[in-house]
């Protein structure tokens, strides 16, 4: 068993750093949209997972987290199993909390053009901070 002190000096020494993939691997051309039969109609619908991940761009390490898209669509609706490729090629990236609910955001509304929308992304508790980034698009606001 090692003492503390023996403990301290090899945390000290793990400074790795995992290999993240960099932004471009987001596969934002996978998304598909069809055609919905109820333009018109204030009807929202609301896409989650709580199995988001992506990585932080420092160190590599994890982030996990609930996603949660709300949107009232116009003439187009997501395509669910195009999302969900999607949302995986995030898998290994190194981004922001920040960033990740805005480029999902901006990818989603240009593949439907939704009335309005809205992307909030609220990650598991890391290091003792909770962070939650809701980011909202809408044509009539």
């Amino acid at each position: 068993m090692s003492s503390i002190e023996a403990l301290q000096e090899r945390y000290e020494r793990l400074d790795r750093r995992f290999e993240t993939r960099s932004e471009s691997a987001i596969d934002a051309g996978c998304l598909m949209a069809f055609d919905y039969d109820y333009a018109g109609h204030d009807a929202e619908v609301a896409i989650d997972t709580e199995e988001f991940t992506a990585v932080c761009p420092w160190t590599g390490l994890p982030d996990f987290g609930t996603l949660t898209i709300r949107y009232v669509p116009d003439e187009q609706c997501i395509e669910l199993k195009s999302l969900k490729y999607y949302l995986l090629s995030y898998m290994g990236v190194g981004i922001v909390h920040e960033h990740v609910a805005n480029r999902i955001l901006d990818d989603l509304v240009a593949v439907c053009k939704p009335v309005r929308m809205s992307v909030e992304l609220d990650y598991n508790v890391r290091g003792g901070l909770h962070a939650s980034v809701t980011a909202r698009y809408g044509r009539d606001s």
